[in-house]
């Protein structure tokens, strides 16, 4: 992981860049667009806050073909970050419905 991003995250981003990469649907395109996180980071970071098993079913999840980590494997028909269902988010807190 670069060492310009573990002097500029916030344990907030930090918390919001994991949590987007456990969703299925957030390409690691968006997480790069929103925290200059590359898929490298993103896995080192993930490697780094996760147990070692959480890490590894993170990775086989994301290697399964379940997941569209890539905005390469996604219906080009997707032009959005997040998917319309998602709850809205402020200050790094989930709203209730």
């Amino acid at each position: 992981m670069s060492t310009e991003h573990t002097h500029t995250l916030t344990d907030q981003d930090r918390d919001r860049i994991i949590e987007m990469a456990w969703e299925d649907r957030t390409s690691f395109e968006a997480i790069l667009h929103q925290f200059g996180y590359t898929e490298a980071d993103t896995i080192a970071l993930m490697r780094s806050s996760l147990k070692r098993s959480s890490f590894n079913l993170w990775r086989k999840r994301v290697n399964s073909g379940i997941s569209q980590k890539h905005a390469r494997k996604r219906n080009q028909e997707i032009e959005r970050f997040k998917s319309r269902m998602q709850r809205t988010i402020a200050s790094n807190k989930i709203s209730k419905r």
